[in-house]
């Protein structure tokens, strides 16, 4: 279950460039250690020394993505990215079965008039986390007439939640 979160988009930006910073940084110190230990270890004075830099970059990046996951993922100064994270991937799982969702909408189906409220709330918010107002106007439209067709049908307008299992219900039963 996700649910979305109110956040200020200044703060938000701000904290996840520092997350990718620690992390970016991380990373090329890492590589530029791992990459001296095995050349110094294992290259040849004046030799081709490229796949040992190469061996070194491979085992820092595996290095750093096991210590993102594994020890960083629950810090607080890495929970505005994780967030984000989710929300994306929340809304990439709706995606995925937007075309059932879509079809669901007109016949006006509960399930899927939240999922899409869903859709388009979580949408705007990370349109507005990521600075991105290209297309806030089209979608604006679009979830304001969704609203309002949910109204009309009595349904809450506040979906701030994900359930997986809407998404499930949704899915076509044979393919």
């Amino acid at each position: 279950m996700f649910e979305i979160q109110p956040m200020d988009a200044a703060t938000f930006r701000q904290q996840t460039r520092r997350s990718t910073v620690i992390i970016a940084v991380l990373f090329l110190v890492l590589a530029m250690l791992f990459s001296s230990v095995a050349v110094a270890l294992f290259g040849e004075p004046g030799g081709d020394n490229l796949r040992f830099n190469v061996g070194g970059v491979f085992v820092a990046f595996l290095l750093t993505a096991a210590l993102l996951r594994g020890r960083f993922w629950n810090q607080s100064w890495m929970a505005p990215a994780v967030y984000s994270w989710r929300l994306k991937r929340s809304l990439m799982s709706i995606t995925n079965v937007m075309h059932n969702v879509t079809a669901a909408v007109e016949q006006n189906d509960p399930t899927a008039m939240k999922v899409l409220r869903f859709y388009h709330l979580g949408l705007m918010q990370m349109h507005e986390l990521d600075g991105n107002s290209s297309d806030h106007g089209q979608l604006w439209r679009e979830a304001e007439a969704h609203k309002e067709r949910m109204q009309a049908q009595g349904l809450d307008t506040e979906q701030t939640r994900l359930d997986p299992a809407w998404l499930e219900a949704l899915k076509p039963t044979s393919r």
